[in-house]
């Protein structure tokens, strides 16, 4: 259960970090004004909160972690969003990110 709400609660920051971020370069880039800034500034601050939920006490652990999972989440967000259609580097990378979190998050640590 632990590793299942863990991999719910880095989707969780993904969403909001990736869609804040996303919503304030609409506010900006697409000129849709300060309604869609405002929501994703309140999408980023949402995003700092959720990491706060993991159950694993160690900082620098899991933002590390969280790193591929917006590295893979990016390029899903585009694909979604935006109709991005990644190469095949952009995968692999996404596959050695994804990797990295695993072997960051759920190695078998001495207690």
């Amino acid at each position: 259960m632990t590793v299942l709400r863990s991999l719910l609660l880095l989707a969780v920051a993904a969403v909001a970090e990736i869609g804040g971020a996303w919503l304030i370069w609409q506010g900006v880039r697409e000129h849709r004004g300060a309604v869609w800034i405002g929501a994703g500034v309140v999408a980023l601050g949402a995003y700092g909160f959720v990491a706060t939920l993991q159950p694993d006490a160690n900082f620098g652990r899991i933002l590390a972690a969280y790193g591929g999972i917006f590295v893979a989440g990016s390029l899903a967000w585009g694909m979604v969003v935006d109709k991005f259609q990644p190469d095949r580097w952009d995968v692999v990378g996404a596959a050695i990110c994804l990797l990295g979190v695993a072997v960051i998050m759920y190695a078998p640590r001495p207690s």
